[in-house]
């Protein structure tokens, strides 16, 4: 099997999106505008309840998927077919917003910590104009793989070594959504198919990744090589996502909450927002 080295690092942008809130851009930043199928990564985290509580008023989607995973605290959703519900810590909702959706997103607290992340992904052509769907699964319904040396692999999406299967099901790219808490001086390895996308977000700790013994500290995402193993080892009490996906290989026309093929698609996105016939 091909180990995968890391190839880049991305240290992100701190930004302000929605109606203010404090946020770390990692993917869809100047040092990585995207990683096919993955379009954008946020790292939200704060105790400051100035920095979140504005949340993020509704905004419409269209041709992608949002999901939101909560490390800490409650998002209270909405959104313009009546959907509601709360996305608690632990919890992920995959949001696909198909043909259009109109949706927000504010924070349930006004002290304490809200912390999480928000990763886009693309849909192919041939489903950006889908009804709009959610998957949404609490942290009790996200199977855990506890190993003898004290790893533990939440699955969200995709599939461990051992076979622990992911609750989300997405065919269009089939991710690998994996948090992984990794006791100090713990290897661990993961196969993913040679031809995927994959990158690594350390949320706490560091960790040595590959043959080649590269370092990716926390809060840094390190893109990798193509190969069809992760190999890493943690160099102190480590958690970190591993994120994985099948490249689609197509047109990318961003405008804003629209990701489509063509220009003129995003265009007809907007015109369709205004004319009150996105949702």
């Amino acid at each position: 099997m091909i180990s995968r080295e890391l190839r880049q690092i991305v240290n992100g942008d701190q930004v302000s999106d929605g109606a203010g809130v404090q946020l770390k851009r990692i993917i869809g930043s100047p040092q990585l505008n995207m990683l096919d199928p993955f379009l954008m990564l946020d790292a939200f985290g704060s105790d400051q309840p100035q920095e979140y509580l504005a949340g993020f008023p509704p905004h419409p989607h269209r041709g992608f998927e949002t999901v939101t995973y909560m490390l800490a605290g409650k998002m209270r959703h909405e959104d313009s077919a009546g959907n509601q519900g709360v996305i608690e810590t632990g919890g992920i909702q995959w949001m696909t917003a198909g043909k259009g959706i109109i949706h927000s997103e504010m924070p349930e607290q006004e002290q304490g910590l809200l912390a999480g992340f928000q990763l886009w992904v693309n849909l192919p052509a041939s489903e950006k104009m889908q009804e709009p769907r959610y998957q949404e699964r609490t942290a009790e319904e996200i199977p855990v793989e506890v190993h003898d040396n004290g790893t533990r692999i939440k699955v969200i999406a995709g599939q461990t070594r051992q076979g622990t299967q992911g609750v989300i099901d997405n065919p269009y790219v089939n991710p690998l959504y994996l948090h992984v808490a990794l006791p100090a001086d713990t290897n661990f390895e993961q196969t993913v198919p040679e031809s995927d996308n994959s990158f690594i977000y350390v949320i706490e700790g560091q960790l040595t990744l590959g043959d080649k013994q590269r370092l990716l500290k926390a809060g840094q995402l390190g893109v990798l090589e193509h190969g069809d193993l992760v190999t890493l080892k943690a160099d102190e009490n480590s958690e970190f996502l591993l994120v994985s996906g099948q490249p689609l290989n197509e047109p990318v026309a961003r405008g804003g909450p629209f990701v489509m093929n063509t220009r003129e698609q995003v265009e007809q996105a907007f015109a369709d927002y205004r004319a009150g016939r996105l949702a």
